[in-house]
């Protein structure tokens, strides 16, 4: 066990862990942030996708280690009150089933019209294109993302 020091959400935290704990696991189990969340844990499905220093990262993948120093966004600190605009075009699209999936897709998708404000089908098939819903969810998923798109420019 080592004790690292980590920001997460703009606040600082201290915890100890194993050097190799995943940041996940640090998230979910060590700060109780229980939005993100476990699907594959080998970086492939996109449900653990936190934003690392405004970059989509999959938080499965980071040690505790590697992640001491740097800064972390979760769906919590998306936004204050859950209005960012892919959470409210989520609502508003009525893209979730069963949900599991959405904090991360909806991370990936925060960071990808930060990045494109105004992005295309290809950019969105591109930027989601390693995030798994299981529900099968994607044409609303796409539509989700061109309303926040273009939500977020009224803002």
């Amino acid at each position: 066990m080592a004790a690292f020091t980590l920001t997460i959400n703009g606040r600082k935290h201290r915890v100890e862990a194993d050097p190799e704990m995943p940041l996940l696991w640090v998230l979910r189990d060590l700060l109780d942030m229980t939005g993100t969340k476990y699907g594959c844990g080998v970086g492939e499905c996109g449900a653990c996708t936190v934003h690392e220093n405004q970059v989509a990262v999959r938080s499965c993948q980071i040690p505790v280690a590697q992640a001491a120093g740097k800064s972390y966004t979760t769906i919590e600190g998306l936004s204050a009150h859950g209005d960012h605009p892919c959470q409210k075009a989520w609502i508003e699209e009525d893209v979730a089933q069963c949900g599991y999936c959405q904090a991360g897709m909806i991370m990936t998708a925060a960071a990808l019209i930060r990045d494109t404000p105004d992005p295309t089908d290809a950019d969105i098939d591109s930027a989601m294109s390693d995030s798994v819903c299981r529900c099968g969810t994607y044409q609303r998923v796409r539509r989700a993302i061109h309303r926040a798109a273009r939500d977020g420019k009224r803002t």
